[in-house]
């Protein structure tokens, strides 16, 4: 657990929960929500109001998804929550076999609120990792909270800090593979990440049985509606 510590702090980030307290609240996890702009990207779009996503970060979500299953023998909902409406998540959700995605949520929270209803989870279940003011409304109450730096907002940093909205803030900035690093960091507290990798080199009856679970995954998309949280079919 030392080596994880060092190697995570050396190179950058910051823990601000202790690291032994942070595994406990991984081993309970069974969903993990990410914000899309400035998490999975640097916040940039394009002309068509959308932002991208990369190989490294989907990588790492995908084995951070094994880890999980071979730890509990169980899929770990994968979730987005964004505040905006934007095709390239879904497209990405859809490829990788996401559980949902919530756009246009201006109210993050009432989007948590529906998928924990939904799923009967429980707040300590819940994994997020996100970037901005938007998403502290989840921050403050989700079991692990990883936040992806960003050296221009120093202030906003430091409130995270004095008000305990983190329990991890990363080395790498959004557009940077934060993401990476967050998966990277959980994998690492909460398994073996040497096995883990492992397996899905020698594409083991293990990993097989991970994707054969993943891939009947049907991503359901939901936004608010008239002031209610419902489920609406995307083209994209």
């Amino acid at each position: 657990m030392n080596n994880i510590e060092k190697t995570f702090t050396n190179l950058g980030g910051q823990f601000c929960t202790d690291v032994e307290t942070l595994k406990k609240k991984l081993s309970v996890v069974k969903a993990f929500i990410f914000d899309w702009d400035g998490v999975f990207n640097d916040g940039t779009k394009n002309e068509h109001g959308s932002s991208s996503f990369n190989e490294p970060d989907s990588m790492g979500i995908n084995m951070l998804r094994f880890n999980a299953w071979l730890l509990h023998k169980d899929l770990p909902l994968a979730v987005i929550i964004s505040g905006e409406h934007n095709s390239v998540s879904f497209q990405y959700a859809k490829r990788e076999r996401f559980h949902a995605v919530y756009f246009k949520a201006a109210n993050k929270k009432q989007a948590l609120d529906h998928l924990l209803t939904q799923h009967k989870l429980s707040i300590e279940e819940i994994a997020f990792v996100y970037d901005d003011i938007l998403d502290l409304s989840l921050a403050q109450l989700c079991g692990v909270r990883i936040l992806v730096n960003r050296p221009a907002n120093p202030l906003f940093k430091n409130y995270v800090i004095q008000h305990k909205l983190a329990d991890y803030i990363t080395a790498n900035s959004s557009g940077n593979f934060p993401l990476r690093e967050a998966c990277e960091l959980m994998i690492g507290l909460s398994g073996d990440y040497n096995t883990t990798i492992k397996h899905r080199i020698d594409f083991s009856e293990s990993y097989q049985g991970y994707l054969n679970d993943r891939q009947n995954v049907t991503t359901n998309f939901f936004t608010n509606q008239e002031g209610v949280m419902g489920s609406v079919d995307v083209k994209n």
